[in-house]
């Protein structure tokens, strides 16, 4: 079988073209008419395409690089070696993703999968629905009573969109994705089996049974926030639940009933926030971090990967670990119990070679 093209290939850009766009610099005796054609990772990139170093660490990478172009600080750019021209930038990961996504502006949002505009006649589309012109609803898509579709927003095969939802202008709800109970802002990327605004995990534990509490709030997602593939976000219970505007939600991850998360937050796979949590304006959490319910997590807090909060993380902290505490702090344990694992190590070894006899042959002369 023939080798798939995914994205079309680029318009190629010349260095001169490239630095006007990111505001960079050139070497004066720099090719400024060279053409690059794509973008590429520092091993992979070949002489037409144009790269980027930022960390020290990869100088082995940096030096073998066959790519015609190479972001750099001036600092690192007499690092770059003579085949590629060191285009200098202060930051050189932000100018490579402007450059790619100049080249590749295709890959920023996902197209329909049937590569079709408009409603299908293989829609199934409520007669009280209202869908703006220029929107896509693809084969197998079902489109709710009184729900409405923004201008040119795309509803994905086999993607469930529920009563009197709202989806914004050029939003995207992926295959197979279900959203209900919910009002989708515009620029709004839902990827492929996500599910918006079902039953939070609300119950009164009994003995002989347990008594289901009605879930009656709604899900509030903002202009520009991203959530990926079979994420869940729980519908509120007594309150909305609501992701701010540009907060960008990773695969697999579960928000309960109540959360409100704030503007431009990230976070990452396998997380866990339990009900009623309190996320603050641009916070990070690692992947498979876990909140249990009713904590509040401050502005600009980043939360280690694994770690686990139960109580309050304060506004601009950086904390990690089981319980998660301040990080300088989870890393003097974690590095005192290495010290103690290494003693007890030790400590047997020594026990191994004492004699038959109870005598310590390590102290025989």
């Amino acid at each position: 079988m023939a080798e798939p093209n995914f994205f079309p290939a680029p318009t190629p850009l010349t260095i001169a073209q490239i630095a006007e766009l990111t505001g960079a610099s050139l070497p004066s005796d720099a090719d400024a008419a060279r053409r690059i054609n794509g973008a590429a990772a520092l091993a992979a990139a070949g002489p037409n395409d144009i790269t980027f170093f930022e960390n020290r660490s990869f100088g082995a990478e940096l030096r073998a690089t066959k790519a015609g172009a190479c972001f750099c600080t001036a600092d690192d750019a007499s690092l770059v070696p003579a085949t590629a021209v060191p285009v200098k930038v202060e930051r050189p990961h932000h100018a490579f993703a402007a450059v790619a996504a100049q080249l590749y502006p295709s890959a920023l949002r996902p197209s329909p999968v049937l590569g079709k505009s408009g409603v299908s006649s293989a829609a199934i589309v409520h007669a009280e629905a209202k869908i703006e012109p220029g929107a896509t609803v693809e084969d197998g898509a079902v489109v709710g009573a009184r729900a409405e579709i923004g201008r040119d927003a795309v509803i994905a095969t086999r993607s469930v969109i529920g009563p009197d939802v709202r989806v914004g202008r050029e939003s995207y709800v992926g295959p197979t994705a279900v959203v209900t109970h919910a009002l989708i802002g515009d620029r709004v990327i839902i990827h492929a089996g996500a599910c918006i605004g079902q039953d939070g995990f609300g119950f009164i534990p009994g003995d002989r049974q347990h008594t289901k509490l009605v879930q009656v709030g709604r899900v509030i997602i903002q202009d520009n926030v991203e959530i990926g593939a079979n994420s869940t976000i729980d519908r509120g219970s007594n309150r909305d639940t609501v992701i701010g505007e540009g907060t960008k939600i990773d695969n697999l991850v579960q928000i309960g009933h109540n959360v409100v998360i704030g503007r431009n937050c990230l976070i990452a796979g396998q997380v866990g926030i339990s009900g009623s949590v309190t996320i603050g304006d641009s916070v990070m959490l690692g992947g498979k971090v876990g909140l249990t319910d009713n904590v509040t997590i401050g502005t600009r807090a980043i939360m280690a990967a694994g770690s686990a909060a139960a109580t309050d993380v304060p506004e601009g902290a950086r904390w990690g670990g089981v319980p998660a505490q301040p990080i300088r702090q989870w890393l003097r344990e974690v590095a005192m119990l290495r010290r103690m694992t290494q003693g007890d190590g030790h400590r047997s070894k020594k026990r191994e070679r004492t004699d038959d006899d109870g005598r310590d042959s390590s102290d025989e002369r």
